[in-house]
């Protein structure tokens, strides 16, 4: 994994990127940046292991899908999440190339990644960066997709799979519960958003 290369990729597509050694720095960093805001957050392990809810809602109002206790709270605050001031999430992959790639089942996280925001942040970990636009979909199929649906121990081919042999690996396959039903690769920072700063951190964190 080449950082340099790989922030240098990003800025050549027009993202503001900050590097952090830890998740800590880049916690502390964001709860300066942000303030007075709605905000709203994808659905993001990173998110939620940096305990982004708690800072930013003391000044912010935010709207955060995993605090819902049901799927229809879940989908209610997503909606709310489209049309904020500020967007938070992450991505599956990330390619030295400065391409990114993220896969959703219900798809909120992605559209609101895309439009409808003053700024947008993309909070990912190093340990997702691979070579080429190739390997970063690969990974988002098989490495992110297979560990968020055993996170939610899904009744899918991946996650039974996974408990018999310890292989993570994508059967492309036709369960009710998959979660990868879209895919995307973000070439470049959308028009029409001032602003999208990717953040990136020096730690192996999320999916």
């Amino acid at each position: 994994m080449n950082l340099e290369k790989t922030i240098k990729s990003l800025e050549q597509k027009l993202y503001t990127v900050r590097c952090f050694d830890t998740h800590e720095e880049a916690a502390d960093y964001l709860d300066a940046q942000i303030d007075g805001k709605v905000v709203g957050f994808g659905d993001s392990r990173t998110i939620i292991d940096m305990k982004l809810y708690d800072k930013l809602s003391k000044h912010n109002t935010v709207y955060d899908p995993n605090q819902s206790v049901d799927n229809n709270g879940f989908l209610e605050i997503a909606k709310k999440c489209l049309t904020t001031d500020i967007y938070l999430t992450s991505v599956n992959a990330m390619a030295e190339t400065g391409k990114m790639v993220n896969i959703d089942g219900t798809g909120n996280r992605v559209a609101g990644s895309l439009f409808g925001h003053e700024k947008i942040y993309f909070v990912v970990s190093t340990n997702k960066i691979e070579q080429s636009l190739d390997e970063a979909v690969f990974r988002a199929r098989n490495v992110a997709a297979p560990k968020n649906s055993l996170k939610y121990d899904l009744p899918t081919p991946c996650v039974m799979n996974y408990k018999k042999t310890g292989e993570l690996k994508c059967f492309d396959c036709r369960r009710p519960e998959r979660i990868c039903n879209g895919i995307i690769t973000y070439m470049r920072k959308m028009n029409d958003i001032e602003d999208v700063e990717v953040i990136l951190i020096n730690e192996e964190m999320g999916f």
